[in-house]
């Protein structure tokens, strides 16, 4: 239940004057709470089977949970097995969870053998998140208030099977866990996400309210497998990485590079007739320009070590001139903003619109790297406009509205959006009142007015300005962060940018920093996955390929295919040996949108027969309409999988 807004196990005690509210299992609420009590049976599990297992910390995350483990050898799928017929035996005996509120001194003495735990306990008072804590939830055992372990009770005899250090709030006993969980898999985690220290064992599991609702998780698991971008960008022949590069650092076959190119063509197009200047700057940088813009101070374990260079000896090898430090870059905003300074600005140049796919490069852990969606070398499609205060409000919703048409020039339709806001505690944030007020007040403008689902988040602006994040779903309802909008203040301060104003006077513009697909890598796998690599016709590869019934029509076929060529269209003619059944499934398997077959009753009739990836057909068409046709599909973007599609 939730009381006075808080959390609360429903063994607690209300009174009469206490807000008191349901959480059902099925609720985001009830779904954290069954998957750490999910959790906390694992872990009771795992030190049931290997008693010298030392704790890490066990939260719920999306669609499940997971626990860390300190093991003299790391767990098999031979252990999964055992682990789960514990876990099924700890769920039947219905141990009820039971809160105990501890000193720091009895909380050490209990989890005297737990060093983990003992550390965790050092960080009460910071909210759970100390030095290096990354993104491993020590929330979820300590935060700023009481510290409690929750012990599990055998419901007959009452004894203390198992204990845990933990906030809370738990399920009121195991037995609710019901049949709807499942482990998954072991991982390697280093403790608070630092690579300093030790290296746990984590399990991976999923839980939910039911046995069916874990089976339609598992499929779309399954599905997700089958559109897996790392796999379908091999089978495609689309990009790699070659361990003679570099982990996290891409190539772009000429497949890839195709698709790749039509995005980068088509948000250039879009972007021009928005207004918007294309730049281009350096991937390397003088440290300077960095310890302005703060990123060494505030990013730098997110870059690469410095690159010295400029350094002068004499003849002797003795140094007459110290090297300088240079970088990698991890940001475009800083060159953009040095174009800003690059001569004076008046409020009639206003707003400006820079725009670039800038390559950055960061120094992602090798853990993190994740095909295309996490690397360490990737381009971002960035702008950065620089508006007067008064504009602020009116860009912001063309740029919204902007992002939204461009995104669904790719076929993405479901969006919602979520406003990063200020919460109260106000030595985290910079800036005036009044600004923070009119800013977040005309993001939440913007972004009520495109009536899109919208979420306010406070506490979690950057800290010198709101933020608008746009999210989609795609083909199988996973959520996927796109957009984002940026209020920023902070870097035209630090720069000390300005723009005369009407009254004549100077005035320090406010930058907003706007993203379209993020990384165009990633972006880019994003759609591989939401199209399991069957591209609309205007992103495909290969638009159309020309099969023959026999050797004898490719010159009848082949002039077809050239006319599609001399329009624009990516056509290849297969006149290779294979049989024509074989080419067919050949160019399927490779998600060809369109193959034109044509035999002698084409020949004959000046037509040409269309077969799609469905393997649907559509016979006798003439060649003209055949190539109207394919280029209206094109122009309009369309998705072609049948022959209906078309029609």
């Amino acid at each position: 239940m939730r009381v006075n807004g808080e959390l609360k196990d429903l063994a607690a005690t209300v009174t009469d004057a206490d807000e008191v509210e349901p959480v059902t299992i099925d609720s985001p609420d009830g779904l954290n709470i069954l998957r750490h009590s999910a959790a906390h049976v694992l872990a009771q599990a795992v030190q049931s089977i290997n008693p010298d297992a030392r704790l890490g910390i066990g939260p719920p995350v999306t669609d499940g949970f997971y626990y860390d483990f300190d093991v003299a050898e790391a767990f098999s799928t031979d252990d999964l097995k055992a682990l789960d017929k514990a876990m099924a035996r700890i769920i039947r005996q219905g141990q009820r969870f039971v809160r105990r509120v501890v000193s720091d001194d009895e909380a050490r003495a209990e989890l005297a053998d737990e060093p983990y735990k003992l550390e965790l306990i050092g960080l009460k008072g910071s909210g759970g998140h100390g030095k290096g804590s990354g993104d491993d939830h020590e929330n979820v055992e300590v935060g700023a208030g009481e510290l409690t372990i929750y012990d599990n009770v055998d419901p007959k005899t009452g004894d203390v099977l198992w204990k845990d250090l933990c906030r809370g709030p738990h399920l009121p006993n195991t037995r609710m866990i019901g049949n709807g969980w499942a482990l998954q898999r072991v991982a390697g985690a280093y403790w608070r996400g630092s690579e300093k220290n030790p290296q746990l064992q984590r399990i991976y599991g999923t839980a939910w309210p039911t046995k069916d609702e874990l089976r339609a998780y598992q499929q779309r698991l399954e599905e997700a497998a089958k559109r897996d971008h790392r796999k379908l960008g091999k089978d495609l022949d689309l990009f790699s990485f070659p361990d003679e590069i570099g982990s996290g650092l891409s190539v772009w076959h000429p497949k890839g590079g195709v698709v790749r190119g039509e995005m980068e063509q088509h948000a250039r197009r879009r972007h021009i007739e928005g207004g918007y200047t294309y730049v281009y700057t350096p991937h390397i940088s003088k440290e300077d320009l960095f310890l302005t813009s703060n990123h060494l101070v505030t990013y730098k374990d997110g870059m690469f070590p410095p690159i010295v260079m400029d350094e002068e000896r004499d003849a002797d090898g003795n140094v007459t001139k110290q090297g300088q430090d240079y970088y990698l870059k991890p940001m475009n905003c800083p060159m953009h903003i040095l174009i800003y300074k690059e001569r004076a600005r008046s409020y009639r140049d206003l707003p400006m619109r820079l725009a670039e796919n800038g390559t950055v490069y960061r120094n992602e852990l090798s853990g993190a790297l994740h095909g295309l969606t996490r690397v360490r070398g990737f381009t971002q499609d960035d702008s950065h406009l620089f508006v007067t205060p008064e504009q602020l409000e009116e860009e912001t919703a063309r740029v919204l509205e902007f992002v939204i048409s461009m995104l669904r020039d790719f076929g993405l339709e479901d969006f919602e959006l979520e406003l990063s806001m200020r919460d109260d505690e106000k030595s985290k944030w910079i800036g005036t009142e009044e600004f923070w007020e009119y800013s977040t007040n005309a993001l939440r403008n913007v972004a009520v007015a495109s009536g899109l689902k919208l979420t306010e988040v406070p506490g979690e602006a950057a800290f010198y300005g709101p933020k608008i994040d746009l999210k989609t779903r795609d083909a199988i309802g996973r959520t996927w962060q796109l957009s984002t909008v940026q209020v920023d203040p902070n870097l035209p301060e630090r720069f000390e940018l300005e723009y005369m104003g009407p009254d004549g006077e100077k005035h320090r513009p406010i930058m907003i920093h706007r993203a379209l697909f993020g990384s165009i890598e990633r972006f880019f796998a994003i759609l591989l996955e939401h199209y399991a690599g069957a591209f609309p016709v205007w992103l495909a590869p290969v638009q159309v390929v020309g099969i023959p019934v026999a050797e004898e029509f490719a010159p009848y076929l082949g002039a077809i295919i050239a006319q599609l060529r001399a329009s624009g269209v990516r056509a290849e003619l297969d006149a290779s040996d294979e049989r024509m059944q074989k080419k067919i499934r050949t160019h399927t398997t490779q998600k060809v949108p369109v193959q034109l077959i044509a035999g002698e009753q084409d020949r004959s009739g000046e037509t040409v027969s269309f077969r799609f990836r469905d393997g649907t057909q559509t016979n006798g068409v003439p060649i003209d309409e055949a190539v109207a046709l394919i280029l209206g599909a094109i122009a309009s973007k369309k998705l072609v999988n049948t022959a209906e599609d078309l029609a």
